[in-house]
């Protein structure tokens, strides 16, 4: 059972991140072939799981936004490519890290690491690519931008033991999940966008201005992927449509569901969630509450908030493709869910 979403204000032309692809096409083949270089190593296994992962079809956002927000300030050099490599790299371990806390069999439409290899081998060989990115982060050279991506990984690792800690519990609060996805989500996206303007050496007013951009970008993607798991379809999450109810994931849908339904809906997403009863007919049960109570219209409508904040961060900047492309970026992760 699907629930689809119509955005209110659908566009007569679908945005689409294929400007920003185009735009930095020619940097992005330089960062798959580090990427490529730097994922080898003599331990057979480490490159068999990171390519796994790495070749198995992400859109590569994360990089895009350092390419680009160094190339819309002039930026010339290659510390952007080492950069976006890293950010690559930080993400992808993230990715295989939750696949082993979240007990995921699916990643991408494909089966997930862990299944393939083990737990213990996802988790180090996500280890692994940490210290590459730290790696390139130094031979960078610029303490800023080493800064930035560092406490960026603290704060995901944070965020993935916060949202650890409310798993499974339904008081937690909108307040309380919005500071998970802030953590383990957008934080990434802000240190992205943030080291490009670093190593180009522009204004502190345009730094800020791309972290501000990355941050609320990265909050609008994750609430619109909440939202998919509920209303969408496993093509266009990659994985099974449901996964986030089956593994008692506290999300926003659910959460303004249950804070606006009766007491016997709460014991229902007590006894689901809390009580880890995630059978096919609770999940039917589940999308009907969700839909019944706007947990998915509503969800959308914070994302599109976040969606604005991202748009008006970068409305200062001169006009130029860069800057469309990347206000393009934030309706294409919106409109996921047209």
């Amino acid at each position: 059972m699907g629930v689809v979403i119509p955005l209110e204000d659908s566009k007569n032309k679908q945005a689409s991140v294929k400007p920003l692809v185009d735009l930095t096409a020619a940097d992005m083949e330089r960062v798959n072939q580090l990427i490529l270089s730097k994922a080898g190593s003599d331990v057979q296994m480490i490159p068999e799981v990171a390519n796994h992962l790495i070749s198995s079809g992400g859109k590569r956002l994360r990089p895009m936004l350092t390419l680009a927000s160094a190339a819309m300030f002039g930026y010339e050099g290659d510390a952007h490519v080492k950069l976006a490599t890293s950010v690559e790299f930080m993400h992808t371990a993230t990715l295989l890290h939750d696949d082993v806390v979240d007990e995921s069999d699916l990643r991408r439409g494909k089966s997930t690491a862990r299944t393939i290899w083990g737990n213990q081998a996802s988790v180090l060989v996500g280890d692994f690519l940490l210290g590459q990115a730290f790696r390139m982060m130094v031979d960078v050279g610029s303490l800023d931008a080493l800064d930035v991506l560092s406490t960026a990984a603290s704060v995901i690792a944070e965020g993935e033991v916060l949202q650890l800690s409310v798993a499974k519990n339904m008081e937690t609060t909108e307040d309380d999940y919005l500071q998970v996805i802030r953590a383990k989500t957008a934080a990434l996206f802000a240190a992205a966008a943030e080291v490009g303007p670093i190593v180009a050496q522009t204004s502190k007013s345009d730094r800020n201005a791309l972290k501000s951009y990355g941050m609320n970008l990265g909050l609008a993607f994750q609430l619109v992927d909440d939202v998919l798991d509920y209303g969408g379809s496993s093509s266009d999450l990659g994985k099974n449509v449901g996964d986030d109810f089956r593994e008692g994931k506290i999300t926003l849908p659910v959460i303004l569901s249950y804070r606006r339904g009766t007491a016997e809906d709460r014991a229902f997403w007590r006894e689901a969630i809390e009580g880890g009863d995630s059978s096919d007919a609770n999940l039917d049960k589940a999308l009907g509450l969700i839909k019944r109570y706007g947990g998915l219209s509503d969800t959308i409508a914070r994302a599109q908030h976040y969606g604005t904040i991202a748009r008006d961060a970068l409305a200062p900047l001169p006009a130029s493709p860069w800057k469309s492309a990347l206000t393009e970026v934030i309706d294409f992760c919106i409109d996921r869910v047209s």
